[in-house]
């Protein structure tokens, strides 16, 4: 999903293009009405259950066959079905037991009673027919934008277990909902964490075991010279049936209180984000979690630029890694060179994928693809500061480095771009040897997953907050420009279609039971071939 500025347009880890306009309701609890139908569909065979499939979070679904590679959606061919929802969407599509999960906002409301107003929304509904059955809704923070964006509306992709669904909702609580749409327990991170979400809380959980794993977006303030929290964590596990916390980690934050004893707070934050040593923005991402040889890594992507691995159980550091050059300086808008990360990491073959990016409102800039190997200890980054009291940093090459490659970084302006690969929102889709990421600039690039050499890129011509999705041996990716493409898997670049949505498609698409499931903005589609 996989960020965020104040007076203009925002994301919030799906993060957000705002259009103002509805009113702001200001409530001081959240608020549940289920609206439902008696319908109870039974459970099909497959599903996609959390995003990214599974807890690598790798865009890939080896299930999925005879899917469409053409249809429609003014003449319906090959539609199913469609449904409305909100006027942003960018929770989910989650498939499960027979049920679709998505968050929107409320500006097609289903219960009459909050017509206008400004809210949260969770819903469900029947995969066969497309039924409306149910929703939860969430009032918005009274702190406002800065906090809780107007119209972005449920911004957390769910992740189902059983009969359980367990979401972040803009009002930075960790719900966990039965999957009829009752509320199991909450977590609120704000009030019992002291978190300070930047614009809105948006993390898709991990629930590993007895556990779930949350970034908890804590960020900075309207003015962007300050961590209004510095005690909060950033990141946090907490126990799955009651949601009380396990363990919490403040990483990025460890020098935050510092700031407030200098003189000028405005310089002395900018020098400690431009070391990697503070939160640059907000944290909008998602963790990721794999098993490397019998020892279990919960990946976290930190609000500083720094992947994290910890231990699941104790929270103790495992290793982490800066995805910045230590050159790299932090900049509103497109001048900046340090990112941090709306992407989420993707565990393949013992390895890390991530790649940087920032608030789409910042606009397009320099970015870096890294792979990592997850067998190292302590700080495995490609180089180590040996004198901070300078900016550029002295540095050295740090021989206990991860870094198995690195794809980025400045370009020859000759080629017409000045750098390699621009900032990302995308989360790699990792299948047979290659690599698929796409650039916010809405160009899709296949990589060689060992080596990074590239084979082939394509503009698709918009910005793109999808991720590319591998299914039936094709790769889907959407884009602002109301596009949905379809290239053929493989080295070689091959367009098979580009098909026209009714607006931008900026959750990535999924597939179960044979259906290809499309979230634009204001509605969600069932696309099938016809049998």
């Amino acid at each position: 999903m996989n960020g965020i500025s104040t007076g203009k347009r925002s994301l919030a880890a799906v993060l957000t293009v705002v259009v103002l306009g509805t009113a702001l309701v200001v409530g001081s609890l959240a608020s549940n009405s289920a609206v439902r139908t008696d319908d109870r569909p039974k459970a099909p065979v497959d599903g996609w259950t959390m995003y990214g499939g599974s807890p690598v979070r790798n865009m890939v679904n080896t299930r999925a066959k005879n899917l469409p590679t053409e249809w429609d959606v003014d003449k319906k061919t090959n539609i199913k079905w469609f449904a409305d929802l909100g006027s942003k969407a960018y929770g989910g599509p989650i498939v499960h037991g027979g049920k679709i999960f998505v968050g929107t906002n409320n500006k097609k409301p289903r219960d009459p009673k909050y017509k206008n107003i400004d809210l949260g929304v969770v819903m469900a509904f029947d995969e066969a027919k497309g039924n409306f059955l149910w929703q939860m809704i969430f009032f918005k923070l009274a702190a406002g934008r800065v906090q809780d964006w107007p119209l972005e509306g449920i911004c957390s992709t769910p992740v189902v277990e059983g009969d359980k669904l367990y979401f972040v909702s803009n009002r930075c609580e960790v719900v966990c909902a039965s999957t009829d749409g009752k509320t199991v327990w909450k977590l609120d991170m704000i009030k019992d964490l002291g978190v300070f979400p930047h614009n809105i809380a948006s993390c898709s959980p991990l629930v590993i075991g007895d556990k779930i794993f949350v970034v908890t977006s804590n960020g900075v303030d309207e003015g962007h010279i300050n961590v209004p929290a510095p005690k909060a964590p950033s990141f946090i596990c907490v126990n799955k049936s009651d949601g009380k916390v396990i363990w919490q980690n403040n990483m990025p934050s460890a020098k935050l209180l510092e700031v407030a004893r200098e003189k000028d707070q405005k310089e002395f934050f900018k020098r400690l984000v431009n070391r990697g040593e503070l939160l640059q923005h907000g944290q909008w991402s998602n963790p990721a979690y794999a098993v490397v040889k019998g020892q279990p890594q919960v990946v976290f992507p930190g609000g500083d630029g720094w992947i994290y691995s910890f231990e699941p159980n104790s929270g103790e550091l495992i290793w982490k890694f800066d995805c910045n050059p230590k050159d790299a300086f932090y900049e509103l808008g497109s001048k900046g060179t340090r990112n941090d990360f709306i992407a989420t990491p993707v565990i393949h073959d013992d390895k890390v994928y991530i790649a940087v990016g920032q608030d789409p409102e910042h606009k397009y800039g320099v970015g870096h693809l890294w792979c990592i190997d997850m067998h190292r200890k302590g700080d495995v980054s490609p180089e180590l500061v040996t004198d901070a009291s300078i900016f550029p940093p002295k540095t050295k090459p740090n021989p206990n480095s991860a870094k198995v490659w690195h794809y980025g970084g400045p370009a020859d302006p000759k080629t017409g771009r000045n750098f390699v690969f621009g900032r990302t929102m995308s989360t790699c889709a990792i299948h047979d040897g290659l690599l698929y990421v796409a650039e916010l600039e809405g160009i899709l690039h296949c990589l060689d997953a060992k080596t990074g050499q590239r084979y082939w890129t394509h503009n698709t011509q918009a910005e793109t907050w999808s991720s590319p999705y591998w299914a039936d041996n094709k790769i889907y990716l959407g884009n602002d420009a109301n596009s949905l493409f379809v290239f053929a898997h493989g080295k070689e670049k091959k367009v098979l279609a580009e098909n026209d949505m009714d607006s931008p498609v900026r959750a990535t698409p999924v597939a179960a039971n044979g259906t290809l499931y499309v979230m634009t903005e204001n509605k969600l589609y069932a696309i099938a071939n016809k049998e």
